[in-house]
């Protein structure tokens, strides 16, 4: 297998699989080189992208959810006539562990998570003319997050919880990733990231019926990546993503969701030299969850980039099941 060499200004993270929370009606559910940048964007832990329905409701305080999932993506990457790849395709698969805990912060219902994704990527380019390619497998940076309800959720038992009725929630939330997944500066494929990611977004979730409609803006700040291929010094302007849903509760605790997401920002500078990587794109996608029992539910998803003026564009499908327990459940 040979090894990219290619030097090539890294690109912004865009990333839409991970783990998503599933929620049933009434009880809480149940989520360089051109290698390198893809899979930053699709199994990396940065998440700024990602498409997540459901993310500001109520939960009953004390339910705890253990989720395991897996993503399969499948696509190319789309670059600056500049730079010296072609035909870059990949295949990325990531096997994603998560726990949540529904919690009261002074009396407002508030959730935290952490998520422990592995991933193996393969993939293809030519650079300068030249085939390239690598397979690597291992585990990706964790991420953890704390969710506020500020607004219209109120910390609630489970036996409280049955008469609780939503209107409006207005709720934030700060995700951070923190650098731990494998890593190897020699390289330009890696799986960690070799930088902090701080994830602040602020959201609203308005109920109408059977319907539901959910509207959040937050940012990706990145920190200074200081040993990039070979020592190299790799910076990255903030990334700023807006999402919206439309969320359809069918009776007996099926729900399905169409969603999107624009992003832009991101630019790269590598040793200095500013890159002309700046991202704007959007994504669409679906999520269908449906129950299994009081205990376990099942959730698939999938989502396909629709205008992409720089980076990855990727079509990924994925399934998660989850478990719940606690709150008097």
């Amino acid at each position: 297998m040979s090894r990219l060499s290619a030097e090539a200004p890294g690109r912004g993270t865009r990333r839409a699989t991970g783990i998503v929370f599933a929620v049933s009606p009434r009880i809480p559910r149940q989520g360089g080189g051109f290698l390198a940048l893809a899979l930053f964007a699709c199994v990396g832990s940065a998440r700024a992208q990602q498409l997540e329905p459901r993310t500001y409701i109520n939960l009953p305080v004390g339910m705890n959810f253990l989720i395991a999932g897996y993503v399969h993506s499948t696509g190319g990457l789309s670059t600056n006539p500049a730079l010296r790849l072609n035909n870059a395709e990949m295949t990325v698969k990531t096997p994603v562990v998560a726990y949540a805990r529904a919690i009261d912060l002074w009396g407002k219902s508030a959730k935290v998570d952490v998520v422990v994704p592995g991933g193996c990527v393969s993939g293809t380019a030519d650079v300068d003319g030249a085939p390239a390619s690598r397979d690597v497998c291992g585990l990706l940076d964790p991420a953890f997050r704390l969710a506020v309800n500020f607004h219209g959720a109120p910390a609630l038992l489970l036996k409280e919880f049955a008469r609780y009725r939503q209107d409006l929630i207005i709720g934030a939330s700060l995700q951070v990733s923190a650098p731990w997944g494998q890593y190897d500066p020699s390289r330009l494929v890696n799986l960690g990231t070799n930088t902090w990611i701080f994830r602040p977004e602020a959201g609203i979730s308005k109920a109408m019926g059977a319907f539901s409609v959910e509207l959040s803006a937050g940012a990706s700040i990145f920190t200074t990546n200081h040993d990039f291929f070979g020592g190299r010094v790799r910076e990255q302007d903030p990334m700023y993503n807006f999402q919206g849903h439309v969320i359809y509760q069918f009776p007996g605790g099926t729900w399905a969701a169409v969603n999107g997401t624009y992003y832009t920002g991101g630019r790269t500078t590598v040793n200095g030299v500013r890159g002309d990587d700046r991202q704007k794109a959007s994504r669409f996608g679906g999520t269908l969850a449906f129950p299994l029992d009081r205990h376990n539910s099942i959730k698939v998803y999938a989502s396909s980039g629709y205008s992409v003026r720089a980076g990855t564009d990727f079509d990924i499908l994925g399934v998660a099941w989850q478990y719940r327990w606690g709150s008097g459940l």
